[in-house]
């Protein structure tokens, strides 16, 4: 007898599917991946935007500072609506000022390896008749929000938010542990983005340029090759290729790409 499938099984089979999707991005394909991602996120929830972030901790925060030195390095959002990208902005440049709102100060708070939140579970009833909440939610067109957080080490964390319009239902229970079951298992994927960014084993963040490169040479590409994909000259594709293998410590392609393996710390 067929047994009927609840919106679990469901929401379940669309991991997988997303799961399998993702194994089949190149390393080289990482921005269209982390754009997949987004977008199914999107869809899967019924949501009217999606934010990824990059959490690094800053080695030398000071006593008072009330993220502990945790500072976003890589954002992307889904729809970069301008007025959405210009709150985004207005938070980033407002985390170094002495009064950060309670809302980030949460979102770095606790040391738990993995875990979802729900707006309207972690904030009090009174902050969501304040300023933080009126300018950079209800004037953007966002009513509510889940979020997941994902540590890679003891510095380098993924922050990831969900938003939904008046219109929707607020997310509940169910949509978080969704949320975390699909993106629980993704721990290999957030490092071959890090990677691919120069954030989590190379000495120091790629350049646009670089960045260019190392996706380029992660597909297979000779730098003849890529010199001409990128209409640059051999010479400055060559300098670029050395810059990146001083970056991840490395000396060669073979062992680059070992990094993408995790074959290498």
């Amino acid at each position: 007898m067929h047994q009927p499938t609840d919106s679990t099984d469901l929401h379940h089979e669309d991991a997988y599917a997303m799961w399998d999707r993702l194994a089949e991005f190149s390393a080289g394909e990482g921005d269209a991946a982390l754009n997949f991602l987004l977008a199914t996120l999107c869809a899967m929830f019924a949501a009217r935007n999606v934010l990824w972030a990059v959490v690094v901790r800053l080695p030398s925060a000071t006593p008072t500072d009330a993220l502990l030195g945790w500072r976003p390095r890589l954002v992307r959002l889904l729809h970069p609506i301008p007025a959405v990208a210009a709150s985004v902005q207005e938070q980033f440049d407002g985390l170094w000022s002495p009064k950060v709102d309670v809302s980030q100060i949460l979102a770095v708070s606790g040391d738990e390896p993995f875990r979802t939140r729900l707006l309207f579970q972690t904030l009090p009833p009174e902050w969501f008749e304040g300023e933080h909440y009126r300018r950079h939610y209800l004037n953007v067109g966002h009513a509510d929000s889940m979020s997941m957080r994902c540590s890679l080490n003891d510095d380098v964390r993924i922050h990831l938010f969900v938003f939904r319009d008046a219109q929707a239902p607020r997310f509940s229970a169910l949509d978080s542990r969704q949320l975390g079951f699909v993106m629980r298992g993704l721990r290999w994927f957030y490092r071959q983005q890090l990677l691919s960014h120069g954030l989590l084993i190379a000495n120091a963040p790629l350049t646009a340029a670089e960045r260019k490169v190392l996706l380029e040479m992660l597909d297979g590409h000779t730098e003849k090759q890529i010199a001409q994909k990128l209409d640059q000259s051999p010479n400055t594709t060559h300098f670029h290729v050395k810059s990146i293998y001083a970056k991840f410590g490395v000396g060669n392609r073979s062992a680059l790409a070992a990094l993408w393996l995790g074959k290498l710390r």
